[in-house]
């Protein structure tokens, strides 16, 4: 059974910088990818970044691209979300998804985290 917990979240000034983690347990394999979704209060769930568990292949939604760097640790079997720059708009809980991936967005979100919160203060 695959078990996703996130940590990281917190309060920041806009501006700020927070790392996300993810740790991952049970059956992944290395076609699977991980990915980092957020859910605002009254908004729908929006894909934010996704990277290959290998971590060659990378893909960020347009307005994170230059703030935001994933990065994995097979080791650890951990996947880091460094999130700089932050601002009000990037509010959101923020949720680790793994599943069978194909590159870009195309992600299988098979095994979800139970979330972390992301509150960016203006």
């Amino acid at each position: 059974q695959v078990q996703l917990v996130e940590s990281g979240g917190g309060l920041v000034q806009a501006g700020g910088s927070l790392r996300l983690s993810c740790v991952t347990s049970g059956g992944l394999v290395s076609s699977f990818g991980m990915g980092w979704f957020r859910q605002a209060p009254g908004k729908a769930r929006e894909f934010v970044a996704a990277i290959g568990w290998s971590g060659d292949i990378t893909w960020y939604r347009d307005s994170v691209k230059g703030r935001f760097t994933l990065s994995s640790d097979n080791a650890k079997r951990t996947v880091y979300l460094q999130m700089n720059s932050l601002k009000p708009d990037d509010t959101a809980v923020y949720y680790c998804a793994a599943g069978r991936y194909y590159g870009g967005s195309a992600l299988r979100t098979d095994y979800w985290g139970q979330g972390t919160q992301v509150t960016v203060s203006s």
